[in-house]
This record gives structure tokens, sequence and C-alpha cells, in this order.
């Protein structure tokens, strides 16, 4: 497999920069991006495949079915910026409030590739493959939304495995990443409102201040975690926002707070989901003061299936050479709306490092408005992804693994 694609890429890569470069200039945030989903169905001419658009996001799907019956697999690419205002002093920089900070543009770019290169090769393909171009993944989930309008039906097949690939902004150009299991966090919000009793500052013994009530819950939280959870299941809770008063010598009648939550498995969330609104709420009680408190689980946990995970680890081996595939030790914190996909059908999740080779000490990462990803590593990615199908749909696939869609993992 070592050559596979390889002069295909080559040869395709001043395209796929010049389009990632086009998406860089113009980003947009959210579920609605027209101009991104025009350049994407652009991109999609005359490749044959087809083709169908959202309805409440700008979602495209597109379908390439081989020259005979075989597997479905799932590519997906995610196409949404960030609302950062971008401070590279590229040449090619967005200007305004939004930024591809996370590199989307170059999913986008290399799923594109994707499609060429698999779309190529029709005729040795017996399956299908899915492209899956997503809007909101920052924060607005596009992956779910996709779910609901149908994405697992684009085949009369259900899909046998699904993949995805991100950049990382620090992690050294050219460079795999993956890990079998739990790869990226739940996300999970608390919100929290404490209510006391209003007066005067210099008077606090007439009036319930809600502000140390709440100050001690928030910090109640971190001492929780450290004596309720075996030290390595891991837990992060982040009170990241505080609001309360009006003026420094008023009592207000409320404060509130707002904390994410991440953890790695279903049994631990669901606990999270229950203990943390009663620790609060009791706290509150003991001192004579009312919380009302909420949890909303966002996301589930980004779990690999451990089969999909070591394909992946095959095929970036034998495709760049061992000394550019590392498996991750542990999970990275982040979270990810492609986990409602590998809730549905087993496949992994993996990392390509973007860093570029010249930046000078320690590079920004995602998410920074001086993020700078290489993007010569938009080929890589698309040959990484075009033969993670390929393992499937290939003349010699690899074994499928047993179909589990409506599988959940822990």
């Amino acid at each position: 497999m070592g050559g596979l694609f390889e002069k295909e890429a080559a040869a395709l890569a001043a395209d796929l920069v010049a389009l990632r470069r086009s998406l860089h200039t113009a980003p947009e945030v959210g579920l609605r991006m027209p101009g991104t989903q025009a350049l994407v169905l652009d991109a999609l001419a005359g490749t044959g495949l087809s083709v169908r658009t959202g309805e409440n996001l700008s979602s495209v799907v597109a379908v390439l079915d081989g020259a005979g019956p075989g597997p479905t697999v799932v590519l997906r690419g995610d196409m949404d910026a960030l609302p950062v205002r971008e401070r590279t002093g590229l040449p090619f920089a967005a200007e305004g409030e939004a930024m591809h900070a996370c590199g989307h543009d170059l999913h986008t770019a290399g799923l594109i590739g994707a499609v060429r290169l698999l779309a190529a090769r029709r005729e040795e393909i017996s399956g299908s493959v899915v492209f899956m171009f997503q809007p909101g993944e920052e924060g607005y989930d596009g992956a779910g939304l996709m779910l609901d309008e149908g994405l697992l039906d684009a085949t009369p097949r259900p899909p046998d495995a699904a993949y995805a690939l991100h950049v990382v902004a620090d992690l050294p150009a050219g460079r795999c990443y993956t890990r079998p299991g739990p790869i990226m966090a739940s996300y999970g919000v608390l919100e929290v409102t404490v209510t006391g009793r209003g007066g005067h500052g210099g008077r606090p013994h007439e009036a319930l201040d809600p502000i140390p009530v709440a100050a001690e819950a928030a910090t109640a939280l971190q001492t929780y975690v450290t004596r309720r959870f075996d030290a390595f299941e891991p837990v992060v809770v982040t009170v990241g926002e505080f609001h309360a008063g009006t003026a420094p010598n008023v009592i207000p009648e409320h404060a509130v707070f707002r904390a994410g939550v991440r953890s790695f498995s279903d049994p631990v969330t669901e606990r999270l989901a229950a203990e943390l609104p009663a620790l609060v709420e009791g706290i509150a009680a003991a001192h004579g003061a009312r919380a009302e408190a909420t949890f909303e689980t966002v996301l589930p946990a980004t779990v690999n299936s451990p089969e999909h995970a070591a394909l992946f680890a095959e095929t970036a081996r034998a495709l760049f050479g061992d000394d550019r595939f590392e498996e991750l030790a542990r999970p990275r914190i982040g979270s990810e709306d492609f986990s409602r996909v590998l809730r549905r059908v087993p496949g992994a999740y993996g990392y390509l490092g973007a860093a570029p080779a010249d930046a000078p000490g320690h590079p920004s990462g995602n998410h920074s408005p001086t993020a700078v990803f290489d993007d010569s590593v938009t080929p890589d990615a698309a040959r990484l992804l075009a033969a993670l199908a390929w393992q499937h749909v290939g003349p010699s696939p690899a074994p499928p693994s047993t179909h589990r869609t409506g599988d959940t993992h822990d």
C-alpha cells in the first residue's frame, strides 16, 4: 500500500492548496455557510457523484458508488470557522471577525482531494463512499443535524465504517495520531443560579449574600472531582462564567455561574449529571439560600472502535512510514460532534499534525488568532482519507467489522 494514491495526490496538491486558501480567505461560522457550500459544490462538479444539500444547514452529502456492491464508508470533513479575528499576517488571511482557526479549511480541501482520488478509481471500487461535508462543528452540533436529515440513509446499505481526520496546528507537520477507545471527551454544561436576599453592603447580616455561597459551590466542584472519582478516570470541571451584582455596596439577590464538564465514559457522565446539581443545591441549603442547578449533556465522548483505530494506524504507517505515526497515550480533552456518528457507526477519528516547520518557538495551537497551519499537508489528508475508505471498498478490502448501527460506547 505504500505508494497508494501517492502520485495522484501529488498531482492534486496545487489545486487542493488553492482551494484551502480560498476557503481560508472567506470563513463562515455556524450552520448557514452559503459561500463555503458553493465552493464545495463547484469542486464536486464533474466528479460524477450524486450530491444532495441540507435543508436546515449548509451541508453537502456526496456519494460515490463503485462498480459493484460492497461496504459503505463515511468520510467526514467539517467546514466551519470560528468567531475569531485573525492575526497571522498571512497573505491570504481572513478579514473581519471570523477565522479558520481550527483548520477546517484544510479538512474540506482534504476531503475534496479524497473525492477525486477515489472517483478516478471508481471501476475498482466495490461498495460506496459517503463524503460528509459538515457545517456547525464548533458548538452547533452540525453532525447531529446531518444525522437527523438522513446522513446514514444516503446509500441503500447502512454505513459499515466512518472516519474523520483533524489537523493540529502545534503538532509536527505530516505526523498522524490516533488511539483505540476514547479519544475526545464528552461535554456538558452545569448552570447554577443561587438565590439569597439582597441588601445593603454595609449590613450583610440583614441580607443573605449569594456570592460567597456560589463561590463556595464553585470551589467545591474541584474537591468533588478529586475525592469522588478514580484518578485514572479523568473528569475536568471548569467554571468559565460567574456573574453577580451591579455595585460594590449592594448585596445582590442572585449569583449565577456556568461550568463546562468533560469526561470519557457514559457512566461517569450520568453520575455527573445527577450529582453535580445535588452538590450545589446542598451547599446552598446549608447556608439558608436556594440554588437551582441544571446539567445538560451537549456531546458524548468520541470513542474509536479498536478495530478501526488499528486500521487507521496500519494505513498511516503503510502510506507514510512508521516514523510518521504515533499512538496517543491518552485522549485529548476537547470535544467533537463526530462522536455522534461513531455512536451509530463503528469507526475511528485521528489527527494530522500541521505545524509549519519554520514556526518560531512553540507554534500557536488550534483556536488561537495566530494559529498557522502548514497547508502542504492537505494532499496527505486527502491520501489518508481515501486510503482508509480503500481498505474497505478497494480490490482487496480489509475484513469488514460486524455492522453495529445503533450501538453506544461507554
